[in-house]
């Protein structure tokens, strides 16, 4: 019982944090990628994220970018197919709302080339992941990181190289560009 107060209140003041931020127009990118990675294997965390980012007015491109990451999360812990695709038609519509929005953002991108990397092919979900690897390769070149810390751009990097998405010629440019961040 204990356990389950302390995990309410820690839970509360996260979501605190993340609305007192968001109301500031300058939400907590690392809290809200924190919280992402959670709810990775966290369907609970998914749907607290979801809630809470659904409510921000005026959302910017990476705002939308986040919260269609959410949507395919939501698609991944639905346990029934018409929910999972519904999520994942949702997911695709936001991410092309904040692509719309801010089509240059390596990490919109990254969120987006990530899940259709992940969803099965057979489902005709990954139709940008060569467009996308390609953008985020030229503003990576730009060193136009967006809303992209260094952190997070190496570990771009290292997922796309690792993806086996990509053409031996970006792989190189990858592995350039990922020294010169060391």
């Amino acid at each position: 019982m204990m356990r389950r107060h302390i995990f309410f209140i820690a839970g509360m003041f996260s979501f605190l944090l993340m609305v007192q931020n968001v109301k500031a127009d300058e939400p907590n990118l690392k809290n809200i990628r924190r919280q992402l990675r959670e709810a990775i294997n966290d369907s609970k965390t998914t749907d607290s994220l979801y809630k809470s980012l659904s409510s921000v007015k005026n959302r910017t491109g990476i705002m939308e970018g986040f919260i269609a990451g959410v949507q395919a999360l939501k698609a991944k812990h639905a346990w029934n197919p018409y929910s999972k695709i519904k999520y994942l038609k949702n997911c695709e519509k936001t991410f092309e709302k904040a692509i719309e929005v801010d089509p240059h953002n390596i990490e919109i991108r990254f969120m987006r080339f990530s899940v259709e990397d992940s969803v099965p092919g057979f489902l005709g979900y990954n139709k940008n992941i060569a467009t996308d690897s390609k953008e985020i390769i030229t503003q990576l070149d730009k060193k136009n990181y967006g809303t992209a810390d260094k952190e997070l751009t190496v570990e771009i990097i290292k997922f796309l190289v690792n993806s086996r998405r990509c053409t031996p010629a970006q792989i190189d440019e990858l592995n350039k560009l990922l020294a010169a961040l060391k």
